[in-house]
């Protein structure tokens, strides 16, 4: 996956988990470059792509905003998921897997349900 598009995945999932919302200022393209060592216009096409997407807003001389948030992170569903997640990925540690791992197993039921394949039939 192209650098601008993980970026671009990046700040969608900080949107859906409730990490970045309306209002918040991303990172400038210079502290984004500093932090992982990549080419300004990485960034810049990323912010772009964002964008165009209407999730961020451009306001020059000021920086990158957030527009519209992606998650419900008030949901009580949410909340509840995410703790039994938490534990789950607790479990998987404790049990010796690593982030590779885990996020290859995750990534398999996922896709595989949501194509799907029940386990519960």
């Amino acid at each position: 996956m192209p650098t601008y598009l993980q970026l671009v995945a990046q700040v969608r999932r900080a949107l859906r988990v409730g990490a970045l919302a309306p209002g918040d200022r991303l990172p400038t393209a210079r502290a984004v470059v500093e932090a992982i060592a990549i080419n300004p216009n990485t960034v810049h096409k990323a912010y772009r792509e964002l964008e165009r997407e209407g999730l961020v807003e451009a306001r020059p001389g000021k920086g990158t905003f957030v527009l519209h948030a992606l998650g419900r992170p008030d949901s009580v569903t949410d909340g509840v998921l995410r703790t039994r997640l938490e534990d789950w990925v607790n479990e998987a540690v404790a049990a010796g897997l690593t982030v590779d791992d885990v996020q290859a197993l995750f990534a398999d039921v996922v896709e595989r349900l949501y194509r799907g394949e029940r386990t519960d039939e």
